[in-house]
């Protein structure tokens, strides 16, 4: 039986409206012959029209389901975006200063150590064995007051033996000025005579001598700042015993370069602040301004002198001095914090009511924790010391319920 071939054509199963449509190619069925179409066993192959049906539903399916995350991602997109606009709407939190009027001034700022004006190593002045100490660190003495005493070993047998021999010597001048009135003596045994009573006044000054430098004694009234002697000690001549210092008043010394101390005078008010705590500060003033330049360093000695300094100041503290160079008694001050700096320029935002505005501000003289401003801003005005970093000029800010920041204390 010659073969025959019949081509068919299926329409497009019906797909839910809401899902893409998926196209359905024509299907082409080719009719096999009966030996072809037949399994071994006389049974035929009706399988394959099962299994294209559920591709075609397979596959609309996942169409469905990517139409739906299609329509839910929009969904979300569009919320994210509404919430950022939101955020970009809201009010930036922040916390203002008031611009408040007040003097300020230019400082020129060293560093030295507070000392003593008057101090004095008191040193041996002769050698022996260190027998007495009197006095202890701390302690207040007066001027010629005794601080240690040297063995005096035969120093006193030496007084003695000269002051035998100064009389011996005087009761000898004596006859031989008698003799010599009387004419029995020459006018050069008097002259011997003489002589002898002058060596003898010598030696007994010197045995005393020696007798008082075994004596440390104390050169002014002050207070015992340092002892190096020790009991029992062997002290040689120009050894350190110890040191002795008045304690008014403390100065401090500093040196500025030679342009700093052009302008200055003595008696100008200056400010002294402890480095270990500088909340500890007291006034002083210029007591002497050397007259020469160091031709090593190119600086002036200022000596700088103390006015009651509090009780915790001890001499030999660190301090700061800060001489003041310029003062300008009205000036507007701001806090630093509010600075913005962008490239060659400084601003500030002002907070008027509930709006940022930015401004151009020029600045003057510096002093602690404040600037001076010279323009941009009004005394009363408030600007913007935290939160201004993310601010733009007309941006909506909320400002604390209790406004707690204020204008920095200079320090």
């Amino acid at each position: 039986m010659a073969e025959r071939k019949r081509k068919t054509k299926r329409a497009p199963e019906t797909i839910d409206a809401a899902a893409p449509q998926a196209t359905v190619e024509p299907t082409e069925v080719i009719e096999q012959p009966a030996a072809e179409a037949a399994a071994p066993g006389g049974k035929p192959r009706r399988w394959r029209w099962p299994v294209a049906g559920a591709v075609v539903v397979l596959a609309a399916l996942v169409g469905v389901f990517a139409v739906q995350a299609a329509r839910s991602g929009g969904d979300d997109a569009a919320a994210a975006e509404a919430e950022a606009e939101k955020a970009e709407d809201a009010p930036i939190p922040v916390e203002v200063a008031d611009v408040r009027q007040d003097a300020v001034a230019s400082y020129i700022s060293a560093t030295a150590n507070l000392v003593p004006e008057n101090e004095i190593k008191v040193l041996a002045e002769w050698e022996g064995r260190l027998a007495r100490l009197l006095v202890e660190e701390g302690q207040w003495v007066r001027k010629g007051q005794v601080l240690a005493e040297l063995a005096q070993g035969d120093a006193p047998m030496a007084v003695e033996k000269a002051r035998v021999r100064l009389e011996n010597a005087r009761v000898a001048h004596g006859r031989t000025s008698t003799l010599a009135d009387e004419g029995l003596m020459s006018p050069q045994d008097l002259e011997k005579a003489a002589m002898e009573l002058g060596v003898a006044k010598q030696e007994l000054a010197e045995a005393a001598w020696r007798i008082e430098k075994a004596r440390v004694l104390s050169p002014f009234a002050g207070q015992v700042t340092r002892r190096s002697a020790q009991p029992g000690q062997d002290v040689r001549l120009g050894d350190e015993l110890f040191v002795v210092s008045q304690l008014e008043p403390l100065v401090a010394r500093i040196y500025l370069a030679e342009k700093d101390v052009l302008g200055l005078t003595e008696d100008r008010p200056v400010r002294i602040a402890l480095k270990a705590d500088e909340t500890i500060s007291f006034r002083g003033r210029i007591h002497q301004i050397s007259p020469v330049v160091d031709p090593a360093t190119g600086t002036v000695k200022v000596t700088v002198q103390a006015i009651r300094p509090p009780a915790a100041v001890r001499p030999g503290a660190f301090v700061r001095v800060d001489v003041v160079k310029e003062e300008r008694p009205e000036a507007l001050l701001v806090p630093k914090l509010a600075l913005v700096r962008e490239l060659q320029k400084t601003y500030v935002f002002v907070a008027d009511e509930q709006v940022a505005r930015k401004r151009e501000v020029a600045l003057g003289l510096e002093e602690g924790a404040v600037v001076q401003a010279l323009s941009g801003v009004a005394a009363g005005e408030q600007v913007i010391v935290a939160g201004q970093g993310a601010l733009e000029d007309g941006a909506a800010i909320k400002l604390p319920a209790v406004q707690v920041a204020q204008v920095p204390a200079k320090q």
